[in-house]
């Protein structure tokens, strides 16, 4: 796709005889149950969370109150090492705990397909952590790859697109509010119900996106609270005079394949539209009203999806939609394979949605296939989406487990019901080795090789102690393809020598 791609899952964590205030401390324990070689040195000194893109530092991100409800101390003090439970793993991925909850970071990709086997294998590595965890502790853990718990707490299923600089800050929001706000109509995971407190009294039965409830404002720099549909965060990892990172919050928790690479493959295309100068195909009234709209409105209703524009007057999603293919169909059509797969689909989709066809979208993305589940169990057992919600709410849930004994998404991939794209090769291989094109090769390898010899690292820097002298491995600029057979040639490759072929390279 021609940028580096990464994505961040939190993953929702319940167990056995576990109250919510001490899901922390137990979020640690799980991520420590990592078997394998890694690293725990992570530096958080490398990290900016409150820089922002608008160009000030933006004071303290507020917490949302009703966390504490839950909140407690640890039963004992806890030393540094214990308090950040944060791994670097050898396939240049990051495993680490963000308060309750385990998250997974996938390693920087150039490659679509190779995203989605990296997030897959995320999903493995979280649930063998868990298993490892259970059999230490004797109690029952589920993990769910969601976004919201039913009772008013939302975690996230972050994007990461790496931008260079020179488009302004105010072309990037403006261009991709629309896209934003549209998008879920093939990237919603879906949600029985409505949060407690999402503000409205409106009876929904089932909703596109579990995310729409929890935005409040269109730009921010929050996370945790007034959450916006795009990020501020300036934090690029990389040569901040060159690069920006846009960090994107404001999706759902796919885990339908298919779902996923239409969702980071489109918008990787709409941010080259957006770079190439196009301007956005319409702007809405009010982003959040529209998203929460979008989300909220009944799939097969006649004037389904329909949004105010500024001037008032109404247009599809599904318009919205095309557009945005159009123009990158114009620039990128026969480009390479992924980004004609991408268009392909992208076309194919949006003709389903318009067309009603709800088997065939039932077969390819998540809102779908959960509410064809949901459909089926509400008439075999004569059930009321209103007075039944908590039931169907737990059925929700089930469509998120990660046991693959247990989970209905995965149930339905295997019975070949939803589509699969990674293959278990992929999945397998993606669990130890880094992409072989990126810079997360060589961090992978560091990771692999000089586990013992690293002092600190991040995504732009590894620093390594090697016969009594620190080396210093500068990966900042290294954004383009790097060649990772190097690595596998050098069989007996030192820090310092692994400090000149990234130098070489630069």
């Amino acid at each position: 796709m021609d940028r580096l791609m990464g994505t961040e899952s939190e993953y929702g964590l319940a167990i056995e005889q576990t109250e919510p205030g001490e899901l922390p401390e137990e979020a640690r324990r799980l991520i420590a149950a990592y078997p394998d070689t890694c690293s725990g040195n992570w530096d958080y000194g490398a990290e900016s969370p409150l820089r922002d893109l608008r160009g000030f530092r933006a004071p303290p991100m507020s917490s949302d109150p009703r966390d504490a409800r839950y909140d407690r101390p640890a039963r004992r003090a806890l030393s540094p090492a214990e308090e950040h439970q944060d791994r670097l793993l050898p396939n240049g991925a990051r495993l680490y705990h963000d308060h309750g909850h385990p998250e997974y970071s996938t390693p920087e990709c150039r490659s679509l397909w190779e995203l989605i086997a990296q997030e897959r294998a995320g999903e493995r590595i979280v649930w063998h952590c868990a298993q490892a965890y259970a059999r230490a502790t004797g109690r029952t853990v589920v993990i769910y790859k969601n976004n919201t718990d039913f009772h008013g707490m939302s975690y996230g299923a972050h994007e990461n697109y790496l931008l260079g600089r020179r488009l302004p800050f105010e072309r990037l929001s403006a261009g991709l509010m629309p896209f934003l706000v549209t998008r879920m109509l093939y990237a919603g995971a879906g949600k029985v119900g409505l949060e407690e407190e999402s503000g409205t009294t409106a009876q929904v039965d089932y909703q596109l996106s579990q995310r729409a409830d929890f935005f409040s404002e269109p730009v921010g720099i929050g996370t945790l609270y007034h959450r916006p549909l795009i990020n501020t965060r300036d934090e690029p990892h990389a040569n901040a005079r060159r690069y920006r990172r846009l960090h994107l919050i404001v999706g759902d928790a796919n885990l339908s394949d298919y779902a996923l690479a239409l969702k980071l493959g489109s918008t990787a295309l709409v941010l080259g539209v957006l770079e190439a100068g196009y301007a956005p195909p319409v702007v809405l009234q009010d982003p959040i009203a529209s998203l929460q709209t979008l989300s909220r409105a009944k799939w097969d209703a006649p004037n389904r999806w329909l949004l105010t524009e500024e001037s008032g007057e109404k247009i599809s999603a599904l318009t919205i939609q095309r557009a945005y293919r159009l123009a990158a169909w114009e620039l990128y059509a026969g480009r390479d394979e992924e980004s004609d797969w991408v268009l392909a689909e992208w076309a194919r989709v949006l003709d389903l949605l318009e067309a009603g066809s709800f088997e065939q979208l039932a077969q390819r993305l998540d809102w779908a296939a959960k509410l064809r589940l949901l459909a089926e169990f509400v008439a075999a057992e004569g059930l009321d989406w209103q007075r039944d919600r908590e039931l169907l709410q737990s059925l929700d849930l089930a469509y998120h487990e990660l046991d693959p004994e247990r989970g209905l998404a995965r149930g339905l991939e295997q019975e070949g019901r939803l589509r699969r794209l990674a293959d278990e090769a992929a999945i397998e291989r993606a669990i130890s080795q880094p992409p072989g094109d990126t810079r997360a090769a060589l961090r992978g390898e560091c990771v692999r090789r000089f586990a013992d010899q690293i002092e600190s690292l991040s995504w732009g820097q590894v620093s390594l102690r090697s016969d009594g002298k620190r080396v210093i491995l500068d990966l900042n600029d290294l954004v383009g393809r790097v060649d990772g057979r190097l690595l596998a040639e050098r069989q007996q490759l030192r820090p310092e020598e692994l400090a000149q072929l990234i130098a070489d390279t630069h």
